[in-house]
């Protein structure tokens, strides 16, 4: 307690310390070719500071008060670039490196701005955040996942879940890339099938910019229908080694990055979390732990070749905790007991590492990326948590998804025009173990598989831009094929012919109207994939499962004010469905599942549901300006799927209808910097359960849950959502080393969520079920309103050196 004490007032001491003033340096090059470019000027908005970079492209600013900058760096012939909230201390030196685009026209009457960065591959739908704007987002402690959900069309579920849902569309439809190389997973205790945790494993300390694509995909991406997410991470510092130390509610994060020689940069970060002890100190019935890490490095043979190697793991493990709490309520020990007989015990590990080679030339550069991924999920559950007795194992399931993928683009840039054509190639191993006596075969028989699966996949793709009336009209567009041998029709790429073509054209002065039509694929889960039944057949390869087909529609405008940092679009969209796999069991369309944790798709499919989902999106935004910045969003959108059980379209599980987020910030003086950000969803809608079947003892003993009525699938809505969320921050900067502390509030005025309803047992005091006296085949089984959503402060330390 002493201890805690002198942090908090060591926190609050107000610092006056003479000092040497920051320093910005870096080096300007074109990324066709990575050529330096010299004579490029540098300046500070806002202010008449600035410089020159010298002959070899390198630069440097001296004597800028420590705070927060936006730097532009431009230079005749090509597109100038601003880098938003830099962050200036004086315990190091800033390392800001600018990639100048050329100008397509040599005229000056049209103004091409690039202050928001818009990509001539992906004119639309695409938005940015930096490494700043990611770190002190309200609500966000510091997880890239959270922070996303503030953007526009990005919906997310009312708990303390990290799932994605953009634009109607399901968890799994996203993917994640990490500088270039695939990155399967990017949260702790996943769910297999789907893409949504709990917690976020990568450290926002690394990450420079992440870009969001959530429409007119590039047709070098692959095997994803409602968005793409690119997370480029920042160079290790060329001059000397520098060290970040981050303390939080539930974990404790270590980053280190420097030199490794001349031609060498390295990035390196773990992290330990110490949730297992606040909950057991809370008496929460579960106690979850993770780890995670992170490196990068980056080697510059020479001014032409550049190699980086990248790598992102996780090791997550989820324990019961049997301890009875002081003066627990009836109620709250009948809810306790219920988490215990119906939560499994888990463990799940995961990693990613790749390589990528870049060969520059002249007019454009070679681009080979080579890469490993692998997926390890374990669980298990025995009848009152006895193991002593093997006759009370209900379910042991371990499974393994490994990928090695291979990728080769080559892109050339001309005078108004790019083309980029390239090939991939990916063996994956799908391997599972899995004891079940829950989810019954058809023939009535328990599960019980011990298999392995291997699938080949394959894909060409080319694609080009063009622009034209001295650069007022860009057109892009492409055209890819995938393959794959897990099913009869998947394996010709005829089948899998995706085009996409994209126009954009400017009325006048950063003033653009925007559209994109394109089909796009994705392979199912591997657990669908790789389904087993007792007789070791795969299943759902004998039904000729599909890839899942979208077909996109988008349009749109944008206007950009670069002399105040504003941006405003509007845009509309329409996603329609085929091939989605849907449950042989229970005729639920698995774009209905991912929002929870387990196993998605371990069970015969079909490739027979289709679904759409349609709406419009406005955004304004305004970047650091004035000490003032904000984004605030509001999308109307509809998702339905088709299921057997029912006629027509459905409201899907990602039908929010309106989703509403707005978030602001102020800077002030001293330091002080004071944000908040409010989400309004509307309910989404679930499936009730089978008060009959549920009741059944024999199906109660095998599952300690309730059975859905799939008979009525997303029958019924829950409420709205909304909430407050808020944060303080404050920093010191000294000569050697820097402090920041932050105070996070989520849920500020404690909205409590409405969430399905539960089915709990009534209990006798020595813990067993109360059987139902009318009916002796049955357990006396209430339904209890269920809400998620509580005050929760954060502390968080950051001290860098």
């Amino acid at each position: 307690m002493k201890l805690i004490y002198s942090i908090i007032c060591f926190l609050f001491i107000s610092f006056n310390t003479l000092a040497q003033d920051g320093v910005i340096q870096g080096k300007v090059k074109n990324p066709v070719n990575n050529e330096s470019i010299p004579f490029a000027n540098i300046v500070i908005t806002g202010t008449d500071i600035g410089t020159v970079s010298d002959e070899n492209g390198n630069y440097k600013i001296e004597g800028i008060k420590p705070g927060l900058y936006n730097i532009r760096a431009s230079f005749i012939g090509f597109k100038s670039k601003t880098v938003f909230e830099v962050q200036v201390t004086r315990a190091r030196a800033v390392q800001l490196d600018f990639e100048l685009e050329e100008e397509a026209s040599d005229l000056n009457e049209v103004v091409v701005n690039s202050e928001f960065s818009r990509s001539d591959e992906t004119p639309l739908s695409v938005r940015r955040l930096n490494a700043n704007e990611i770190e002190r987002y309200p609500g966000g402690n510091r997880d890239i996942s959270r922070v996303i959900q503030s953007l526009p069309g990005v919906a997310s579920t009312a708990s303390f879940r990290n799932d994605i849902i953009i634009r109607g569309g399901a968890p799994n439809e996203n993917k994640f890339y990490i500088d270039e190389i695939e990155v399967p997973v990017i949260n702790h205790f996943a769910t297999q099938g789907s893409s949504g945790g709990p917690v976020g494993i990568l450290n926002v300390n690394l990450i420079k910019n992440v870009e969001v694509i959530t429409g007119g995909f590039p047709a070098n991406r692959m095997n994803s229908l409602s968005s793409f997410f690119e997370f480029e991470l920042k160079e290790g510092r060329r001059d000397k080694m520098f060290t970040q130390l981050t303390v939080g509610a539930s974990e404790l994060t270590l980053s280190n990055e420097g030199p490794l020689g001349e031609k060498t940069t390295y990035l390196i970060s773990a992290r330990r979390s110490y949730l297992q002890g606040l909950f057991r100190l809370l008496g929460l019935p579960f106690l979850p732990t993770f780890n995670d890490f992170q490196f990068k490095t980056t080697t510059k043979f020479n001014d032409k070749t550049e190699l980086t190697l990248i790598g992102v793991g996780a090791i997550d493990q989820f324990a019961l905790n049997f301890d009875v709490p002081n003066n627990e309520t009836e109620e709250e020990r009948e809810e306790r007991l219920f988490r215990l007989d119906n939560l499994p015990i888990s463990s799940q590990w995961n990693y990613a590492t790749g390589a990528k080679l870049k060969r520059f030339r002249q007019n454009g550069f070679w681009t080979f990326i080579l890469s490993r991924n692998m997926l390890n999920n374990e669980a298990y559950k025995y009848l009152n948590n006895d193991e002593t007795d093997a006759a009370n194992l209900l379910f042991d399931y371990t499974s393994q998804e490994s990928e090695n993928k291979f990728r080769a683009e080559n892109s050339i840039f001309g005078k108004g025009y790019s083309l980029k054509y390239g090939v991939n190639y990916e063996f994956a191993r799908y391997l599972i173990n899995n004891f079940d006596r829950a989810s019954l075969s058809q023939d009535g028989g328990i599960i019980n598989i011990n298999n392995t699966a291997f699938f080949n996949s394959y894909g060409a793709f080319i694609s080009g831009t063009r622009t034209f009336q001295d650069e007022r009209l860009l057109l892009s567009g492409g055209i890819r094929m995938d393959g794959s041998d897990f099913g009869v029709t998947a394996q010709n790429p005829l089948n899998q012919i995706s085009p996409r073509l994209s126009i954009s054209y400017q009325f006048k002065p950063n003033f653009f109207w925007t559209a994109n039509g394109g089909i796009y694929y994705q392979k199912p889960p591997y657990t669908a994939l790789g389904f087993r039944n007792n007789e070791g057949e795969l299943v759902n390869q004998l039904n000729d499962i599909r890839f899942i087909r979208s077909s996109q529609l988008i349009t749109g405008i944008e206007r950009v004010l670069p002399e105040k940092n504003r941006r405003f679009t509007i845009e509309a969209f329409y996603k329609h469905y085929n091939n989605y796999p849907t449950s042989v069991r229970n005729g639920i369309a698995l774009a209905n599942l991912g929002a929870d944790f387990g196993v998605i798709g371990n069970e015969p499919v079909a490739s027979n549901a289709e679904g759409r989902a349609y709406g419009i999106e406005f955004l304004a935004q305004q970047r650091l300006f004035n000490n003032f910045y904000g984004i605030a969003a509001v999308t109307l959108v509809r998702s339905e799927f088709t299921n057997p059980n029912t006629d027509g379209f459905i409201p899907s599980s990602w039908d929010n209808r309106f989703i509403i987020t707005m978030t602001a910030g102020k800077r002030f003086g001293k330091n002080w910097e004071l944000g908040g950000r409010w989400r309004f969803l509307g309910g989404a809608p679930y499936t009730p359960f089978d008060l009959e079947a549920s009741t059944l003892r024999n199906n109660w003993d095998l599952r300690g849950a309730g059975i859905l009525d799939f008979n009525n699938i997303n029958g019924q809505r829950l409420q709205s959502f909304h909430q407050l969320d808020l944060r303080i921050d404050k920093k010191y900067f000294f000569d050697k080393w820097n402090l920041n502390w932050y105070f996070d509030v989520q849920n500020a005025y404690n909205f409590k969520a409405q969430q399905p309803s539960e089915l709990i047992p009534n209990r006798n005091p020595e813990g067993g079920i109360n059987i139902d006296p009318n009916d002796s085949n049955r357990y006396l089984i209430r339904s209890v309103r269920s809400t998620a959503g509580t005050v929760l402060p954060t502390i968080g330390i950051i001290i860098e050196f």
